[in-house]
């Protein structure tokens, strides 16, 4: 039997999956991975189905060590920053850790994991995942409510955790994929129009697109607040309060955006601007304070067309075929 021994943990440092969707009407919201685009394309680097249960670490990383020898793939982060090792400063045995590789840790051997420098979260992935009990069918750590995970709490210095047995599939040994590398270059965020974006107008559309806004302190994973151009209703309707989504942008009372993010409340009353197109769900995962983030929008077929095609990649990495 394998466990993961915590040595520091970090700022904030969780079990997480893909999430448990499907639990909104019990006011439970999906959770798991920021970034599930690195937690899936790591898992399956390792040969791991792609929801394996992995830590997310933000802002800042932790020293992990195993009890048998294991295989890792760190994950996330700025990839250009991660691939020249200067994003969470990855080392083992003095060396450089470089991400998105599949690396072998000796028994006892720890691994010491920094502080971002320029993303905001990293992964770090295990061949046969992390073995807790599932909460309504995920392991995923819900922050806000102390749900899954580990005792539903982030990790702390002393904590062990149960490695599964590993896959049969063997891990990735090719060069890292094009697409993914792609799919962390700068660009703006992709959004669709939400269902209140009628109540803005075109000048309040216009003015959302026309500069960047900047990620507040206040931002978790609940919502990520932004500041920058206000945006004025132009009706007096208003809402009592109705479901939302990952993804959505709501406009509070002083005009400014909040995206609601992988632990938001299931229900809200502010109107909704806009929706983030779930193929850049990955890029709100990797967002800091002080952070400056553009939108665009794009058709819901230019949404949906983008999303297959990520999801085609993500199944060909899976089956070890295709750059």
């Amino acid at each position: 039997m394998n466990f993961l021994n915590v040595h520091t943990a970090g700022l904030l440092t969780t079990v997480q999956d893909c999430g448990r969707p499907g639990a909104a009407h019990w006011g439970v919201s999906a959770s798991g991975a920021a970034d599930g685009l690195a937690l899936r394309a790591g898992n399956l680097l390792l040969g791991n189905r792609e929801n394996t249960p992995a830590l997310e670490m933000t802002l800042v990383g932790g020293g992990f060590s195993f009890e048998a020898e294991t295989q890792i793939v760190l994950a996330g982060a700025d990839f250009e920053a991660q691939l020249a090792g200067a994003d969470f400063e990855a080392q083992l045995a003095g060396a450089d850790v470089k991400p998105w590789r599949v690396i072998t840790l000796a028994p006892g051997q720890e691994l010491r994991i920094g502080a971002a420098r320029t993303g905001a979260r990293c992964y770090l992935c295990v061949r046969g995942g992390l073995d807790v009990p599932r909460i309504l069918e995920s392991a995923s750590t819900h922050v806000v409510t102390h749900l899954g995970g580990l005792e539903g709490r982030a990790l702390r210095a002393g904590d062990r955790i149960a490695v599964g047995a590993a896959p049969a599939r063997a891990p990735w040994n090719a060069p890292i994929p094009a697409w993914l590398h792609q799919a962390y270059s700068p660009r703006a965020i992709r959004v669709t129009r939400g269902p209140q974006w009628d109540w803005f107008g075109p000048e309040a559309e216009a003015a959302f697109v026309s500069a960047p806004y900047m990620v507040r302190e206040q931002s978790n994973r609940m919502g990520i607040r932004l500041t920058g151009p206000v945006l004025t209703q132009l009706t007096d309707e208003s809402l009592l309060t109705e479901g939302v989504s990952l993804g959505a942008i709501q406009i509070d009372g002083t005009g400014q955006p909040i995206v609601l993010f992988v632990e938001h409340q299931t229900t809200g009353g502010y109107p909704k601007l806009a929706n983030v197109c779930s193929v850049d769900f990955h890029r709100l995962g990797q967002l800091r304070p002080r952070d400056r983030v553009q939108f665009e929008f794009v058709s819901f077929a230019i949404a949906r067309g983008a999303f297959l095609e990520q999801e085609a990649l993500l199944k060909r990495l899976q089956n070890g075929s295709g750059t």
